[in-house]
């Protein structure tokens, strides 16, 4: 913010404070010290950069076949931006379906054969319980011969039992590695519609309809994108803070946005910050998040982003025109209620454009010089006249 200082003095009353002025002493300009809030601000200009960009590529090389965007289209996340033609994967998905009906056919096949081992263990597994029961309960009735062909039978048996087992364990790992592969396959045929990643707006177009894809994720190809999708519901503002700011920086506070072309202001905040500053500029990068809920910003616009550094309230203080600096002194004149100069040294804190905070040296309700200080002395007596203070800034807004 920028002052200055009015004086309503007339040229006849210039002439008479000439003539007085060796008896009432020089007519001087003066405003009290009192007490207001104050802030520090930064101010940096930057451009509006989308929260994310990317480019979208195809996960499978293809043929557009349809495409459902163009320049400017707003897309929501898992939108399909466009769908390829994969002939292959398609004659892929052909061949899946039938090796899985094939596998089938085999597991249905290991089932019914283990039914009938089965079946065919059961009865023999019988005869070998009777006949041994027999040996035992009447011995020499049944010769052990037979005894020992039952048993074998029955162990034969057992063993086709197991190996039936066997097969359809095999019949049915095979469906599994037909259906893998047939999920596999589909998974890649799935890419062949393309979908956003993320709600955005399609700020550019690679290909047209009938163009072919090359699949994005080989490095031996110069893979073309599809399009390149920006999010536009929030924006980046990038700022460099210079050293000097850095330990004012906080992740959350309030940051005002101009936007001069759309003579728009806009709240913002400090999201994050990189914490380091660049050897080269001796500025931090901190950015700014944006929020555009109502889609009036777009990217590249040029804005200026207003940082609240420090911000006291009612605090002492003057206007910067009244304080004199000298190497490492700073002072102010003050006149006394006798109407004489004073130099009081002062220690100041906040520092505005136009105001500056009195830690020490004034108190409130003290008089201090505001007009031209470079023929008085102190000591000296003068007339003080109260003037305002007009803030220019202030005035053009209204204009």
């Amino acid at each position: 913010m920028f002052s200055a200082v009015l004086a309503s003095c007339g040229k006849g009353e210039k002439a008479s404070a000439n003539t007085a002025g060796a008896l009432e002493g020089v007519s001087v300009g003066v405003t009290k010290v009192t007490r207001k809030a104050l802030d520090r601000q930064l101010t940096v200009s930057s451009e509006l950069v989308p929260f994310q960009e990317i480019d979208v590529f195809a996960k499978e090389s293809g043929f557009v076949k349809t495409l459902n965007v163009d320049y400017g289209s707003h897309v929501k996340a898992g939108q399909v931006l466009a769908i390829l033609e994969i002939p292959e994967l398609q004659l892929q998905l052909t061949e899946d379906d039938a090796a899985i009906k094939n596998a089938r056919d085999q597991v249905t096949l290991a089932e019914h054969e283990l039914g009938r081992v089965q079946a065919n263990r059961d009865v023999v597994h019988l005869q070998y319980d009777r006949l041994n029961g027999v040996a035992k309960s009447k011995p020499g009735l049944v010769a052990q011969q037979e005894v020992d062909d039952a048993q074998g039978k029955d162990l034969a048996a057992e063993a086709q039992v197991e190996g039936s087992k066997s097969n359809l364990q095999g019949a049915q790992s095979r469906l599994e590695v037909a259906q893998a592969k047939r999920a596999h396959d589909q998974a890649l045929f799935d890419y062949s519609k393309i979908t956003a990643p993320f709600a955005g707006v399609i700020t550019q177009r690679y290909a047209n309809q009938g163009a072919l894809m090359q699949a994005g994720t080989s490095s031996s190809t110069q893979a073309m994108p599809l399009v390149r999708l920006s999010q536009d519901d929030i924006f980046r503002l990038v700022i460099p803070v210079p050293e000097s700011y850095v330990r004012y920086i906080h992740v959350g506070d309030p940051v005002q946005v101009k936007v001069p072309s759309l003579n728009r202001t806009l709240p913002g905040k400090v999201a994050r910050f990189s914490e380091d500053v660049k050897e080269d500029t001796r500025t931090m990068h901190t950015e700014v998040d944006v929020p555009n809920p109502n889609g009036v910003l777009f990217e590249g616009l040029y804005a200026e982003a207003t940082v609240t550094l420090e911000n006291k309230n009612n605090v002492l203080y003057v206007p910067v025109q009244a304080v004199d600096h000298n190497g490492d002194r700073t002072t102010v004149f003050v006149v006394s209620s006798a109407n004489k100069l004073e130099r009081r040294p002062v220690v100041l804190g906040i520092q505005t454009a136009s105001d500056a905070e009195v830690v020490s040296g004034l108190e409130e309700g003290d008089l201090v010089v505001v007009s031209d200080r470079s023929s008085l002395k102190e000591g000296e007596e003068v007339q003080p006249k109260m003037i305002e203070l007009v803030n220019y800034q202030n005035q053009e807004e209204k204009k």
